[in-house]
């Protein structure tokens, strides 16, 4: 199982193994309190394509696909579907640390 959850909500027990996925430490919140068992900058959106959304809900349509492209582009779609299986025996929780709750990019599947 695959969960996405934010860094400022407190770990619990279900989360299994947590990777951030943003380029930057969270503001605000320590290693420990983080509870990060892998961090996969890698796997993060650009600064570029991040400072360029903005946060802006007008533009989150546009983002996620930059984003796909940009995966794609980097070769991570095969590590995404990687994780993906990884999951199947272990609880993945990837962690962000947006404020926002609602836009969250959809994970990628095997077609």
């Amino acid at each position: 199982m695959i969960r996405i959850k934010r860094v400022y909500a407190p770990p619990d027990g279900s989360d299994g193994v947590r990777i951030l996925v943003d380029r930057l430490w969270p503001r605000g919140v320590s290693k420990a309190a983080a509870r990060i068992d892998e961090w996969r900058k890698d796997l993060a959106p650009s600064n570029i394509l991040r400072k360029g959304f903005g946060h802006d809900p007008s533009k989150w349509k546009e983002f996620q696909s930059r984003y796909r492209n940009e995966l794609e582009a980097a070769g991570k779609m095969e590590e995404l579907l990687i994780l993906g299986g990884r999951a199947r025996g272990e609880a993945i929780t990837l962690v962000y640390a947006a404020w926002d709750e609602e836009r969250k990019i959809q994970w990628p599947s095997r077609n």
